[in-house]
C-alpha cells in the first residue's frame, strides 16, 4: 500500500496516490419469483477509485462523474465514504492513513432497480479492508470480495442484490435456519436482455409498503415452482420455458401497478417479441429476456411510459458473468 508520508503538506492535486481501483457490475434481483432470493449480475458497471490525497486536504472528498453524479454528497456524507470510514474505524479497529479521495463513475442508473445502492455499499467496504491490510497486491486483492460479501448483505439489505454484484452470474440467496447467509453461484446459459427504467421515484420504502403482510397458501406455492423452473430455464437458456415460468404473485401484483404505464411497458415488450419480462428488483425498471429484436422491445417499453407521462431510457445488456473487479495499481 503507499505510504501516506509520500503526500507531504505541499502536495498537489497531482500527487494523489491511488491505492486500489473497483468495478461493480450492475444486478437485476428478484427475478420475478425468486423475491429477495434470486438476483443476475449484468453488463453494466460503476467504476470507483481510492486515492491517498494531500496532507492539507479534507479527510475525505468525493468527485464523481456520470449518473447522477450532480445530485451525489461530495463529503463524508457520501455513502461510500460513510461506509468506508464506520467500517475501518468500528468493525476493523483502524484509522485512515491520512486524507482520502473517492473517484466515482456511475453508469447504473439510481433508483432504477438496478442495484446502483449495492455497488455503492461494495465500494465502502472493499475500500475500508483494503485500507486494514498492510499489504495489497494483485495476488490477494480478489480476496477482499469474500471478505467483505456478508458485511454488504447485512448493509445494504438485499442479498439477491449484492451477491451478484460480488461473484457475478445468477445468485441464489437465503440463510441457514440459524441464520448464517447462504450465497449459491446457479448455473446460466448466457442472456441478452432489454432493461428499461422510466423516470419514476418508486423509493424502497413505497415499494415495500404496497406488499400484503400475508399470502394464501396457494400464492406460496405458485411462486415455489415458478421459482424453480425460472432457475431451470436459466440453467438451459431455454427462453420458451422462461416464459412460462418467470411470472409472480408475492410482489408484481402489486408493485406494477403502483408505477405509471408499468403494466403497459411489460405487456409491450412481450408484444414485441420477448419470452418473459419481470421487474427489475423492486422496480420502477423493467427486465425483458429475448434473443433477438431487442431495441423493438425496448422502444416499446419506452413508448408505453412515455404515454403514461414518463421518460423512459433502455439499456441492452448481456448478462455477466464476473463479479466485482479488485486491481490494485
Amino acid at each position: 500500500m503507499p505510504d501516506p508520508k509520500a503526500n507531504g503538506a505541499t502536495g498537489a492535486a497531482n500527487d494523489e496516490t491511488p491505492i486500489v481501483r473497483l468495478r461493480v457490475p450492475a444486478t437485476s434481483a428478484n427475478l420475478g419469483s425468486g423475491f429477495d432470493c434470486a438476483g443476475v449480475a449484468l453488463t453494466l458497471w460503476n467504476e470507483f477509485e481510492l486515492r491517498l490525497a494531500p496532507a492539507q486536504d479534507a479527510p475525505v472528498r468525493v468527485e464523481a462523474s456520470g449518473e447522477a453524479a450532480a445530485a451525489l454528497p461530495k463529503d463524508h456524507t457520501n455513502v461510500i465514504a460513510r461506509i468506508l470510514f464506520e467500517e475501518l474505524e468500528e468493525n476493523l479497529g483502524q484509522s485512515a492513513p491520512g486524507p482520502l479521495k473517492i473517484v466515482c463513475h456511475n453508469n447504473v442508473p439510481c433508483g432504477s432497480g438496478l442495484g446502483s445502492s449495492s455497488t455503492a455499499v461494495i465500494a465502502g467496504l472493499v475500500f475500508a479492508h483494503a485500507l486494514a491490510r498492510r499489504e495489497l497486491t494483485a495476488g490477494n486483492a480478489s480476496s477482499l470480495k469474500r471478505a467483505v460479501l456478508s458485511r454488504a448483505v447485512e448493509i445494504e439489505g438485499h442479498g439477491d442484490n449484492v451477491a451478484p454484484a460480488l461473484m457475478g452470474g445468477l445468485v441464489v440467496v437465503t440463510r441457514t435456519a440459524g441464520g448464517r447467509l447462504i450465497a449459491h453461484s446457479a448455473a446460466l446459459a448466457p442472456q441478452r436482455v432489454v432493461v428499461c427504467v422510466p423516470d419514476f421515484a418508486f423509493l424502497t420504502t413505497k415499494s415495500r409498503a404496497v406488499l400484503p403482510p400475508v399470502l394464501p397458501r396457494a400464492d406460496a406455492i405458485y411462486n415455489i415452482g415458478h421459482a424453480v423452473l425460472t432457475l431451470e430455464a436459466l440453467r438451459l437458456g431455454d427462453l420458451k420455458l422462461l416464459g412460462k415460468a418467470l411470472d409472480d404473485r408475492m410482489h408484481e401484483p402489486y408493485r406494477l401497478p403502483a408505477i405509471p404505464g408499468a403494466l403497459e411497458a411489460k405487456q409491450a415488450a412481450l408484444d414485441a417479441g420477448a419470452a418473459a419480462a419481470c421487474l427489475s428488483g423492486a422496480g420502477p425498471g423493467l427486465i425483458a429476456f429475448a434473443g433477438d429484436d431487442h431495441a423493438k422491445i425496448g422502444e416499446a417499453m419506452r413508448e408505453r411510459f412515455a404515454e403514461a407521462g414518463l421518460r423512459a431510457r433502455f439499456w441492452v445488456l448481456d448478462t455477466c458473468a464476473e463479479g466485482a473487479e479488485v486491481t490494485v495499481p
